[in-house]
């Protein structure tokens, strides 16, 4: 198995990352690679090393190095610590206490990145008739009939020049009796004449023509939009001896 995680792990990358074994077991911060072993610390004020063979290396997820141990087995990888290596200017001035220990413990925090995409919709323009009256004003002519009436003005001698000076009294008043008769039943009868008259009348007709044109255009518009989501930070807190939850507010 080691030299399947040889081929596998850049064991270069793993130095600072957190170690874990089974059910999630804190196996530490990785140290150093040291040959087939990896040097682990763990604790603050009871630090603890552990040499953990690598050919227990699970996988590496790039944030955890996992092992196939159990909390059980890690005594067996346990190193002793030299007592002689004591800071004299602790805190407790205890010879109990670690020289200059530093445990390093990884925050995540989520990034937001937004990116673009192109998209594409569609914008419908209809074309639909409108009717609508219109009135226009034309001039029409036509012809009227008026009715005027004259005296007519005639003397006997004039009437008589068209009779026949021929005959004699009796004949004449004969026929000029017979001719007066027949006038009197022609003048009084019914008579219909006709008068021919023009006129104008309008004559409609309708055309099509392009009245305008509606240009389409397309443009680039920019408008900047305010993108809201919720991210998750890691924070870190501790216990002290009076198992008071404490919170680091020390910026990271």
């Amino acid at each position: 198995m080691s030299s399947q995680n040889d081929n596998q792990i850049n064991w270069n990358e793993i130095v600072g990352k957190e170690a874990l074994g089974e059910n999630g077991t804190d196996f530490g911060t990785i140290k150093e690679v040291a040959g087939d072993y990896i040097v682990t610390e763990i604790g603050m004020l009871n630090k603890k090393i552990y040499h953990l063979p690598k050919s227990s290396v699970k996988y590496f997820n790039g944030v955890f190095l996992n092992f196939s141990l159990d909390e059980s087995s890690l005594t067996t990888y346990e190193q002793k610590i030299d007592e002689s290596a004591v800071n004299d200017n602790s805190l407790s001035e205890s010879p109990d206490m670690p020289a200059n220990v530093e445990t390093s413990i990884p925050l995540i925090s989520e990034d937001l990145q937004v990116t673009k995409k192109i998209i594409e919709d569609n914008v419908k323009i209809i074309k639909e008739p409108v009717k609508e009256t219109k009135t226009v004003q034309i001039e029409l002519m036509h012809e009227k009939v008026t009715i005027e009436r004259r005296n007519v003005n005639m003397n006997t001698d004039t009437y008589n020049r068209g009779t026949n000076t021929s005959l004699n009294n009796n004949e004449a008043l004969n026929q000029e009796t017979h001719n007066g008769s027949e006038r009197a039943g022609s003048m009084y009868s019914k008579a219909e004449f006709l008068i021919p008259i023009k006129q104008e009348e309008p004559v409609i007709t309708k055309k099509s023509f392009v009245r305008e044109e509606v240009v389409v255009k397309k443009k680039p518009v920019t408008e900047t939009k305010t993108i809201t989501e919720e991210i998750t930070n890691e924070e870190v807190s501790y216990k002290d001896e009076q198992n008071i939850q404490r919170k680091d507010n020390i910026p990271l």
